[in-house]
């Protein structure tokens, strides 16, 4: 009887830890629940991290895993305000291709990356 009774307590409880962990929220980009806007230094750093990860997915050259330093700023886009962090990598023969261009929610979430800026 005892061991029936732990057994229906804790069927009970594994559902309900759902409910709470459940969709309803999202994270910030450093995992965080925090959903307001970043500082440019906090989004320069976030732009390092999508550098990462855009080499190693083989969507830039690799190179630009060595760049080291980036500028960030707001621009307003039809859909409203965006940080862009652009980031320069001379070893890139392209002189097109030269300037990163990685566009942020105001939040730090990633929408996309170009070469031109818009």
């Amino acid at each position: 009887m005892k061991k029936l009774i732990t057994l229906m307590f804790v069927a009970f409880l594994l559902p309900a830890g759902q409910v709470f962990a459940g969709a309803g929220h999202s994270h910030g980009p450093d995992g965080s629940h925090s959903m307001g806007p970043i500082s440019d230094k906090q989004v320069i750093e976030v732009g390092f991290d999508v550098v990462k990860k855009l080499v190693k997915k083989g969507k830039i050259d690799a190179t630009w895993s060595e760049v080291k330093t980036a500028n960030a700023q707001q621009k307003t886009f039809s859909k409203g305000p965006e940080w862009v962090v652009s980031l320069v990598n001379k070893k890139v023969s392209d002189v097109s291709k030269q300037t990163l261009y990685l566009f942020f929610t105001l939040d730090g979430h990633y929408i996309a990356a170009n070469y031109d800026g818009n």
